[in-house]
């Protein structure tokens, strides 16, 4: 890979063909001290300093301003197995659950045929969407993990090809139910094709695991309420009937905001009561209707 430095803006420009990007962003500290208009980031993959603009979309699914020492590329990492330990070693994956449901669902088998599979990046999916990272997985993952035991519901907005979906399905177990909501048919039909391939395959087929072509916003109520939630694109706000649908005692982990977006928390308490925390700073294509994200949003 040529040696680059890339700035990070807020515009539309077109994507990324890199494959691998180290961040030396600063986390917590630019959520205190926010960057100027336009906002800008740097993303360093060598000393070279020539620089390239690009898509903010291309970047659905990761953190802004966590601190890594290195991304990998795709020639040190090529197994599903050496994937987790890289999200191990850098304190994503925090949990044994969690390392276990990644390594047993293989995210080979829910990117498009060709892709490095195992890097930490999105990818695009066709339909302008997105596969998250898996750092952005595993996190979300680690947040609902206490919400996601076994015998529990689990709904999974913007399901995409599946992966989280399968996931959450491995972790609440045949008493459980996993649902995953797509609004795009297609995509529906490609990740029902993926999970069969993958570990949860059983759990599709005793009904356990299911994938519906519905508007997420409004969420799956034949199966509410849900102890876990996980919204896989950036609503302008959080959307009422997703809070309606938590359980008393779960929670909701969905990005919030348009430019500028935060992984918000979100648990309702026993008496009904929500809290919402922020997690982090994001980047995730939009939570919008098909007719809006058909047309390139």
């Amino acid at each position: 890979m040529s040696g680059s430095v890339v700035a990070y803006s807020f515009r539309n420009l077109p994507p990324l063909t890199h494959r691998s990007i180290p961040l030396f962003c600063l986390h917590r500290r630019l959520l205190r001290h926010p960057l100027p208009s336009p906002a800008t980031v740097l993303f360093k993959t060598s000393s070279s300093s020539s620089c390239s603009l690009l898509n903010p979309f291309y970047f659905t699914g990761n953190f802004l301003f966590r601190r890594m020492e290195r991304f990998w590329a795709g020639s040190s990492v090529n197994k599903n197995k050496g994937m987790v330990e890289h999200l191990q070693r850098y304190g994503i994956i925090q949990s044994k659950k969690v390392a276990e449901v990644m390594e047993t669902v293989d995210r080979a088998l829910f990117v498009p045929d060709g892709s490095p599979a195992y890097e930490d990046s999105p990818m695009q999916i066709g339909f302008n969407a997105t596969i998250s990272a898996p750092h952005m997985h595993a996190t979300c993952l680690q947040l609902l993990e206490k919400k996601l035991q076994p015998g529990m519901h689990a709904l999974d907005v913007g399901s995409g090809t599946g992966y989280l979906t399968a996931c959450f399905a491995l972790m609440v177990g045949p008493q459980g139910r996993a649902i995953g909501v797509e609004h795009i048919p297609e995509l529906v039909a490609m990740s029902i094709k993926n999970v069969e391939k993958s570990a949860a395959a059983p759990l599709l087929k005793d009904g356990s695991l299911a994938l519906h072509v519905g508007d997420g916003r409004e969420g799956w109520p034949e199966f509410a309420p849900y102890d876990a939630i996980h919204v896989g694109a950036a609503a302008p706000e959080i959307p009422k009937p997703l809070i309606e649908q938590l359980k008393p005692g779960g929670r909701l982990v969905i990005p919030v905001g348009n430019i500028f977006q935060e992984l918000k928390v979100v648990d309702k308490n026993e008496d009904g009561s929500v809290s919402v925390r922020t997690e982090t700073s994001v980047r995730y294509v939009p939570l919008t209707s098909r007719e809006a994200q058909l047309r390139g949003y």
